[in-house]
């Protein structure tokens, strides 16, 4: 009598395998080691992590996002709390070392209740309610509304979000940029606001100069070069047409084989060729454009036509230059010179230059009536300067669009941790639920830690404030001030932070710890040797019989 086949996990002799209270408690360590490799990054007296790579490159930043992109772990919980950051970095932007650090510390507290051989799920049970209630406390009782027409405020905003960064000292003319690049690239249709910083917003770094020479562009600026150096390099209110097409001519798509007979034949062809780009360059003059930009290349002899027509030409565009250039001055890509229409050609941008900066030639595109693309220029010492100033202006634009998008604030210098986990620990719940609210004070702590001061003094001082505020009044906004370590009231001190930030955080950290603590088991295969020669897997799935 067979019994029902069932598949049977069989592991090989080289497989390992690791079970249960174990692994959890691997999964916390792991998770914290992380954390306190970030911890010194948090707050505007943060340390800079000074990173090598294989190649012998070098990356110095306090971007909590970057650092953990460049280091290499092993351990599989380290993992994906290094893939939380990068979540949080697409996400809203900034944030990404507060998220590590918090993430770190709920995978601490749970580790009591583990050894006291309380199960995992009644711990996440627990973590779960404590995030839906912190969600509710965030949207309701501790956010303010936000005027959008407000600049002052927006401005206090992201320069809360600056000031932790290297470009802390610039912080005023970063602030300036972000909401300058922000402001161009929104738009707004049939009621939807659509921000794309990534698409639309470009940063250009040009060692050399100061970081106070960098700025906003209302318009393009590209690394390009006139194709012909008789070209007009300085156009006043140009005409602009954008191609998509070469202005050469045209290889067979098919390999094609062709037979001479005569050398008359040979010239026909040339003359064939010369011909369809004559046609081709006619097309374009035909529209009387200034500049024409094409992202394919443009041969001796359309240079020559374009040229005695007056027009300039820029070959060799990027895709994503070209759509900038076409948002900013109002004109259609074209594919075809034939189709090449009147209302193709772009007219809403007010000069054309050619400039040299360090070494290099660009081409501006500028002074836009209305552009919904720009270029940041940045300027700096180094290229190390200027790669960590580029990152910071990152999350100053994250901010500055986050704002936009939705317009709640939260008091910074950790208040918003201090009063959230005030209001879970009066709900008099205790275990796992109690030990959220304690992980919660590990942003201030480690504010305080960061800036030299009494750690515990300035956190019981703290909490003391919290506790003592009138219900019904507003949210407590006293926190750390993390350049001295005083308390100070946020309202006063200006130090704001977005509600779509703080969310993520809350949102990515919870539900981490809540994602390691489920894990009881790691199995992992190793490489078997060639010389055994079974040429089974690690691990294979076998279908027995009883």
């Amino acid at each position: 009598m067979y019994a029902p086949q069932q598949p049977i996990l069989v592991l090989s002799q080289n497989t390992k395998r690791e079970s249960g209270r174990k692994v959890q408690l691997e999964n916390i360590n792991a998770g914290k080691t992380i954390a306190d490799l970030i911890r010194t990054c948090l707050g505007p007296q943060a340390m800079l992590k000074m990173l090598m790579d294989p190649m012998g490159g070098i990356v110095m930043t306090n971007d909590g996002n970057a650092i953990l992109r460049e280091i290499t772990v092993q351990h599989p919980a380290a993992k994906s709390m290094i893939e939380i950051a990068r979540t949080q970095d697409e996400e809203v932007g900034d944030g990404t070392t507060s998220v590590i650090v918090l993430a770190g510390e709920m995978l601490a507290v749970a580790e009591q209740f583990l050894q006291q051989q309380i199960h995992p799920t009644v711990i996440i049970r627990a973590y779960r309610e404590a995030l839906e209630d912190m969600i509710k406390l965030l949207e309701t009782d501790v956010s303010i509304p936000l005027d959008k027409a407000d600049k002052s405020k927006l401005a206090e905003v992201v320069k809360s979000c600056v000031g932790t960064k290297f470009i802390g000292r610039w912080s005023d003319l970063a602030v300036k940029i972000a909401l300058d690049a922000v402001e161009t690239v929104m738009m707004t249709e049939n009621g939807r606001t659509e921000i794309d910083i990534k698409k639309y917003a470009k940063v250009e770094k040009i060692p050399g100069g100061s970081i106070d020479d960098s700025c906003v562009l209302r318009g393009v600026m590209l690394n390009k070069d006139v194709t012909h150096p008789k070209m007009r390099r300085y156009i006043e209110n140009p005409r602009i047409v954008l191609l998509d097409c070469p202005l050469e001519y045209k290889k067979g798509e098919s390999q094609t084989n062709v037979e001479i007979v005569g050398d008359q034949d040979f010239t026909k062809l040339l003359q064939i060729e010369e011909e369809h780009v004559a046609k081709v360059c006619a097309d374009i003059i035909a529209v009387k454009p200034d500049v024409v930009f094409t992202e394919k290349g443009v041969s001796d002899l359309a240079q020559h036509f374009l040229l005695k027509a007056g027009i300039t030409a820029i070959r060799r565009l990027r895709k994503t230059d070209n759509n900038r250039v076409a948002r900013a001055c109002g004109a259609t890509i074209v594919n075809r010179t034939e189709e090449l229409t009147e209302k193709d050609v772009g007219t809403g941008a007010g000069l054309f230059e050619i400039k040299k900066l360090g070494d290099e030639y660009f081409c501006f595109v500028t002074q836009c009536a209305d552009p919904k693309a720009c270029t940041i220029l940045l300027r700096g010492a180094s290229k190390d300067v200027l790669n960590e100033t580029e990152r910071n202006l990152q999350d100053a634009l994250h901010v500055a669009r986050n704002l936009m998008l939705e317009p709640r604030l939260l008091p910074g210098g950790g208040a918003v941790e201090m009063a959230v986990s005030q209001a879970l620990t009066n709900k008099q719940i205790q275990g796992p639920y109690r030990a959220v609210a304690q992980a919660l004070e590990i942003i201030p702590r480690t504010l305080a830690q960061n800036c030299g001061a009494n750690t515990i003094r300035t956190l019981t001082a703290l909490r003391a404030k919290h506790a003592s505020h009138p219900a019904g009044s507003g949210p407590c906004t006293w926190g750390i001030d993390g350049e001295s370590g005083q308390i100070v009231d946020m309202k006063e001190k200006g130090i704001w932070e977005p509600l779509s930030v703080k969310l993520q955080v809350y949102k990515t950290a919870v539900e981490t710890a809540i994602l390691l603590l489920r894990i009881d088991d790691i199995v992992s295969g190793s490489k078997k040797k060639a010389d055994d020669g079974t040429g089974a897997g690690p691990a294979q799935m076998a279908q027995g019989m009883e």
